[in-house]
């Protein structure tokens, strides 16, 4: 049972920066497709950047394109997110994800693709 822990969020003014970290227990972290999500009070959880396993494909949302970068490190299970010119309706908590992928090409940015979630880091942003 892959177990992941995200840690990194906290306030921020708009227009600064947050790099969000999500360790996970599995020590095959090199075999799972990963992502991020986030879900804003009375929203639905919405996928912002996944990662396939390979880390050969990368998919952002739109609204977080050239402001979020996803990053992985294999050796120490753990997956990034840096997020720089934060807006106020970035204001979210925020979920990593993973799922145990047989595809080193599959990036998914829909919540029902993904098995294993950390119970999430919230991120608020003030204008």
């Amino acid at each position: 049972q892959v177990q992941m822990v995200e840690s990194g969020g906290g306030l921020v003014q708009a227009g600064g920066s947050l790099r969000l970290s999500c360790t996970a227990s599995e020590l095959t972290f090199a075999l799972y497709g990963v992502g991020w999500f986030r879900q804003a009070p009375g929203k639905e959880r919405e996928g912002i950047s996944c990662m396939s396993r390979s880390s050969t494909r990368i998919d952002y949302t739109d609204s977080v394109k050239g402001r979020f970068t996803i990053s992985r490190d294999n050796a120490e299970k753990t997956l990034f997110l840096q997020m720089n010119s934060l807006k106020p309706e970035d204001t979210a908590m925020y979920y990593c994800a993973a799922v145990l992928s047989t595809s080193t090409t599959a990036c998914s940015l829909f919540p029902a693709d993904f098995h294993y979630w950390g119970r999430g880091t919230q991120v608020t942003v003030s204008s």
